[in-house]
């Protein structure tokens, strides 16, 4: 018997069934690749770029060791060093956005979006004239000549250091002092001359800036003492003046013994004035990567003072905001105790991202069943004509017709069962053509029993589990 069904191409919609599916697949990759991009890129470590200098410095020193111990800690934050002959050409780096962090003196010419993130140290200037070596065979004690800070008017002062920005803090202290800085001749030694100016016999006062442990302070006022006698230290006496005018600067003391015990020198603290030594970075730096790094950096620093005792100077940056530096952002935030948690910072996120999966889901599903329409209506039509031939099974004429009729029964099975299989379909439907078949075989029974014949029990539908 012929069946208008039989015009229709299997093949085509079995095919069309598997781009759908191979579709679904790829696309299912291709959410997988992506997610573990994203994964990947989340997990990376962060990288951050820091110039220092000059090379060899105590400045390099501690901060290649930072750099190695983030390295081996595998910490979320690494650091790459970048050499530079000084802090000045440093800074100019951090400026052109050829590097990310930077350690310069505070004092020094910032970029216009340079913040602080840690204190590597307080740098204070000590001031002191030698008291002369006493004349032989006298008992005398000898007597310096500078006093004070007013006794420096007229008078020439040795500075270690070459660089500028102490000779610019020097003119600071003596205007601040009411004395006038060209009245005071300045001669600059480089840190290894200080036995040169030591023996200099036309230097009436001496001058460094670093921190109270400094090697390079201490030697100079030991090799001064040797040869000039033993120094009498110049309070700075308008140390709060400055600080309150200059708020780069800050007003700080001297504890006595600081450079040495026996004999203490000092004898008794000294007022003086400190500049920061600093870790900058770019305001545009995330402030995930420089929360990270300061909290990386506070961590280790315990560990890092048995390989340099100068890591114990390590300190937390002002967060006020309205400090002459301020604190960037994701350094106040872990100072603060303010920092925000993962859930936090990326709540609006992933909210976000799980309804747009949700949205995706049942547009997805939508979707495949939009691309399914056509085999649904074919199921529905093929259940449909399944129904017909049962009408038409309660007239048939012939043992031959009957089994024609199953034998087209046959074949709307197995297209059924494909399109189950493929996820044309679902469960229900499988139902509803039992039902179907069910009353097929009924009538195709019935019409057997009727013409004289026996029939084997007829195909029952099944869903392939």
């Amino acid at each position: 018997m012929a069946s208008p069904y039989k015009t229709q191409e299997p093949d085509g919609a079995r095919q069309k069934r598997r781009r759908i599916s191979f579709f679904i697949l790829f696309a299912g990759i291709f959410v997988f690749i992506a997610a573990a991009g994203a994964l990947y890129f989340a997990l990376r470590p962060e990288v951050l770029r820091i110039a220092v200098g000059p090379s060899g410095s105590d400045d390099q020193k501690l901060i290649q060791a930072l750099a190695q111990t983030f390295a081996r800690q595998q910490n979320p934050v690494r650091l790459t060093v970048i050499s530079t002959d000084s802090a000045t050409e440093s800074l100019a780096l951090l400026g052109a956005n050829k590097a990310d962090l930077a350690v310069a003196r505070g004092d020094l010419d910032m970029p216009p979006d340079a913040q602080s993130v840690a204190i590597l140290r307080k740098n204070m200037v000590v001031l002191w004239a030698p008291s002369g070596l006493p004349a032989k065979g006298s008992k005398k004690t000898p007597v310096p000549k500078v006093k004070s800070l007013e006794d420096l008017a007229g008078r020439r002062l040795g500075v270690v250091g070459t660089t500028q920005v102490n000779v610019t803090l020097l003119r600071v202290i003596l205007s601040e002092s009411g004395i006038a800085p060209e009245k005071v001749a300045v001669v600059q030694f480089a840190t290894n001359q200080l036995g040169e100016m030591a023996h200099d016999m036309s230097i009436d006062a001496f001058m460094a800036v670093g921190p109270l442990d400094s090697k390079i302070t201490s030697e100079a006022i030991a090799a001064t003492a040797r040869d000039r006698g033993e120094p009498k230290f110049l309070p700075i006496d308008v140390s709060e003046a400055i600080a309150q005018k200059h708020p780069l600067y800050e007003s700080e003391e001297i504890p006595g013994s600081t450079f040495s015990s026996s004999p203490a020198r000092p004898d008794d603290k000294v007022e003086t004035v400190s500049v920061n030594h600093l870790i900058v970075a770019r305001r545009e730096l995330s402030e995930t990567a420089v929360g990270a790094f300061t909290r990386q950096l506070f961590g280790v620093r315990q560990a890092l003072e048995k390989e340099l005792p100068g890591a114990a100077n390590i300190a937390t940056p002002d967060t006020d905001k309205d400090a002459a530096l301020p604190a960037h952002r994701g350094a106040a935030a872990y100072i603060d105790g303010t920092e925000r948690t993962f859930l936090e910072k990326y709540s609006d996120y992933i909210w976000g991202t799980v309804l747009l999966l949700s949205g995706l889901g049942s547009a997805g599903a939508w979707f495949r069943s939009y691309l399914k329409r056509d085999e649904k209506a074919q199921s529905i039509a093929l259940r449909d004509r399944v129904l017909a031939l049962s009408a038409l099974a309660r007239n048939g004429n012939s043992i031959e017709e009957l089994q024609g009729m199953q034998s087209e029964v046959d074949g709307i099975i197995r297209e059924t069962l494909n399109a189950f299989d493929d996820g044309a379909i679902e469960e229900g439907d499988l139902a509803a053509f039992n039902l179907a078949l069910e009353q097929f075989h009924r009538a195709v029974a019935d019409r057997y029993a009727a013409l004289g014949s026996v029939s084997s029990d007829p195909p029952r539908l099944r869903s392939r589990q």
